[in-house]
């Protein structure tokens, strides 16, 4: 069973329901898909919200570990996504050597708001926590209380780990950053990242590959009479 967590933030609700979509009809092995709700976690996540957060679960992310017990493997990934590929192919990748798995973006935004005016914040290891294969069991120093009470740099920057060594690479097809990114053939693409924006905004719905989000949404809507 592939196991997925997928960041929830209710302003962005339909970005949800199509990437687990675009997730489940493409996969060629069984998806468990748990979206980290707030209205779910409140024993666990009790942080009150920073200023400079931009999403709902900026930090709940860091609780798939310990949602799963600091067993096995888990995927998390933020909403704002679509996949295109079988994820079975990027579960595959999982090497027991690494604490965690992930994009290594070299990203450093140049604007200062992203999508509904949000802050763009800038730190180093930039958009690396938006895509990440967690093993588990070596990564229990994302307990609960840590994760409640831990920096948003030490969290993103990956500092519970105490060595960049346990960190892996996954290939950038699986989180190509749009409007970052130089545009590429969609058959070159796993995973879309609308990081500024996704084309559920009105501000963003000519943004680059568009039309396969619009293409998934229908897709999920299918009802056939």
């Amino acid at each position: 069973m592939i196991r997925v967590f997928i960041g929830f933030d209710t302003v962005e609700t339909i970005s949800y329901h199509v990437l687990s979509h675009s997730i489940q009809a493409r996969s060629s092995e069984p998806v468990s898909i748990t979206p980290l709700m707030l209205s779910q976690l409140s024993g666990l996540m009790t942080r009150q919200r920073h200023e400079l957060q931009s999403t709902e679960f900026s930090f709940s992310r860091f609780l798939a570990p310990s949602l799963s017990d600091f067993q096995g493997w888990s995927l998390f990934m933020d909403c704002d996504m679509l996949v295109l590929d079988d994820i079975a192919e990027l579960w595959a990748l999982r090497d027991n050597s690494y604490a965690v798995q992930v994009v290594k973006h070299d990203h450093v935004p140049e604007e200062d708001t992203k999508f509904l005016g949000q802050t763009q914040s800038k730190y180093e290891k930039k958009n690396w926590s938006s895509v990440m294969l967690f093993n588990n069991a070596k990564c229990k120093a994302l307990t609960p209380d840590y994760v409640n009470t831990a920096t948003g740099l030490e969290l993103h920057r990956f500092q519970w780990l105490g060595d960049d060594g346990l960190i892996g690479e996954i290939p950038h097809r699986w989180n190509h950053l749009v409007g970052y990114d130089e545009s590429v053939p969609v058959a070159e693409i796993s995973n879309l990242h609308y990081t500024i924006g996704g084309p559920y905004f009105d501000d963003y719905r000519d943004t680059d590959y568009a039309d396969e989000w619009f293409q998934e949404k229908a897709a999920m809507e299918r009802c056939d009479q």
